[in-house]
This record gives structure tokens, C-alpha cells and sequence, in this order.
């Protein structure tokens, strides 16, 4: 499988008040691949960075984690992002350096050569609303990589991750909508499908989901787990069924939606059902809300086997 997106630096604050960073990555589809390639997934990644320490030390840890990384571009004149977690009462709060980053001046043209190859040989193209976020061109590209997948007959996943400090709720609405109408898979969280819809009840967002096109749904609940819906074959899948959540002590919830969405694609990618990648992704995103970071906190295999939840 491989993903498409911006990946960052990170900063994520260890003590609630005070200026203590532990500094890692993060980017939300980056976020998803490693995650699908600790669950045992063949992975890409699709992307530019900055040519720059920290675009280096990025590629050196898509290398690291056995993430294919020959489609990702350094742009010598443009900077890497970067972005700040901070914790407090009401959960975790961004800050972003990102205007003008090497990932936002992503094209359509750029796609061409070795992006769209990757995508053509894949068994899923992974994107997010926060790739088409970050830029006009950004979401050109994304809107065409999902094109290009159709045709070529790899699947599409899409996760809404909204981010309005990105972008104003109506554009998000627009675009988001579009791109649901592309994917395969649509993985939003109930949280950003309360604020792009207007809808609060869970049953009825699924429902919405699938009247803009979504053929499987995977509604993220946090917590609660997930609510799994599919349109396409329900003799052999179950047409809507509940993925229960693990009750456990979360330390950061940063990326924790990513790590649900890289190992139920890894799952998919395996032969799994829709159901039962929700219920092993729901046990590996249980684990990684237990630790600090985006990426060290992501579990492995052996990690998901062992917790008991199977």
C-alpha cells in the first residue's frame, strides 16, 4: 500500500504547562504508513520534503521502518514542517509551521514518473483531508492520485481528518465531499463528521457517508471503537456492525486515528474483512494512545497479538 501527504517534525509536549518537547514526526498519512508497515504491510510513501536536517532525518525514518521512500522528492528551495502538541484539560492542541512547506507546493504534474507508478502497482492509495488542505495544488494532487488509482484499479482509502486552522469548514466541506465520491474506504472520526455534517448521531453520519458515495465506512469513535458499515457485498461482510473500544489509561492521543487507519488497511491488504481489520486496528490504536508521539508510540505486530484484544 502506499500514502500520499505531508509528513512533520514534531514537538509533543511531555509535561502539561511547561516547555518540555519530546521531538519526533508525525503528518497524518506518514503517521498511517508506519503504522501499516510495523502491522507487516509492503508500504510507500508519496511525498516532497525540504532538503533540509529535517527532511533528511525523515527519509531516513521511512527507511528505517521499511517504508519505500524512492517517490519522495526534496525540494531544496521550499522547508520541512513542523508542528507543536501541546496537553491540557481539554485534550491536545496543534500548532503548525507549514505555510509554504516542500509538501504544499505538491502538483499534479508531480505526480508523473514515480509517484504515479507506485500508485498504479498498489493494492491501496492512502489520503487525507489534511493533504488536500495545505495548499490549493495539494488538493489538485490528492483529487488526481485518487483519479489515477480508480483507473489503474488500486483501491482508495480517505480519512476526513479535518483541520480548520488549514482551511475555512466550507472549502473543507466541498473538497472532502468530492473525494469521498473516489474512495473505496472512507475512515472519518465521529468528531469531524459532527462538524462537517451538522449531524450528531453516529448511525445517521454512517448513513450520510454513504449517500455521498462511500461504499465502506469505518467511523472512528475514539474510545468507543467504531462504528463498521459496508454497501458493496453484505452476504460476505457484515452490512453494519459495532467495534467495541478498550477501556485504558491514554497518555497522548496524537495520531491515534492514523495508526487505526494504517493497520486496518495493512489488515485489509492481508484478506481480511472490513470488520475484522476494524477489530484488529481498534486494538493497535487502544496501545498507541498509551505512550508519547505520533510515531514511537505505534505498536507492532507482535504488540497487537500480545494485548489480549484478538
Amino acid at each position: 500500500m502506499v500514502a500520499l501527504g505531508e509528513a512533520m517534525v514534531e514537538f509533543n509536549q511531555t509535561r502539561a504547562g511547561e516547555p518540555h518537547y519530546q521531538q519526533g514526526f508525525g503528518g497524518d498519512t506518514s503517521n498511517a504508513i508506519i503504522a501499516a508497515a510495523r502491522a507487516g504491510a509492503k508500504t510507500a510513501y508519496l511525498s516532497r520534503v525540504g532538503d533540509d536536517a529535517f527532511g533528511h532525518s525523515l527519509l531516513g525514518l521511512w527507511q528505517a521502518e521499511q517504508v519505500d521512500t524512492h517517490a519522495v522528492t526534496q525540494d531544496a528551495s521550499a522547508a520541512t514542517g513542523i508542528y507543536f502538541v501541546s496537553h491540557g484539560p481539554g485534550g491536545h492542541e496543534f500548532s503548525y509551521l507549514r505555510a509554504h512547506s516542500a509538501a504544499s507546493r505538491m502538483n499534479p504534474d508531480w505526480l508523473s514518473g514515480a509517484p504515479a507508478s507506485c500508485i498504479a502497482q498498489a493494492q491501496w492509495l492512502h489520503v487525507s483531508g489534511i493533504s488536500m488542505a495545505i495548499s490549493s495544488s495539494a488538493c489538485d494532487t490528492v483529487l488526481a492520485a485518487m483519479a489515477l488509482a480508480r483507473a489503474a484499479g488500486t483501491q482508495v482509502s480517505l480519512d476526513a481528518n479535518l483541520r480548520l486552522k488549514l482551511w475555512p469548514l466550507a472549502r473543507a466541506q466541498a473538497c472532502i465531499r468530492q473525494a469521498i465520491g473516489l474512495c473505496d474506504v472512507f475512515l472519518p472520526s465521529y468528531d469531524d463528521m459532527v462538524t462537517l455534517t451538522g449531524l450528531t448521531d453516529a448511525q445517521a453520519i454512517v448513513e450520510w457517508c454513504h449517500s455521498q458515495g462511500a461504499r465502506q465506512v469505518v467511523l472512528k469513535l475514539g474510545a468507543d471503537g467504531a462504528i463498521v458499515s459496508s454497501s458493496v457485498s453484505p452476504a460476505a461482510d457484515a452490512a453494519r456492525s459495532t467495534v467495541a473500544g478498550h477501556r485504558v489509561t491514554a497518555v497522548d492521543a496524537t495520531g491515534a486515528g492514523d495508526c487505526f487507519s494504517g493497520n486496518l488497511l495493512a489488515r485489509l491488504a492481508a484478506g481480511d474483512s472490513l470488520q475484522a481489520a476494524a477489530h484488529y486496528a481498534n486494538a493497535a490504536a487502544a496501545l498507541t494512545v498509551q505512550g508519547f508521539g505520533a510515531v514511537a508510540s505505534l505498536p507492532h505486530a507482535a504488540d497487537v497479538q500480545a494485548s489480549g484484544w484478538l
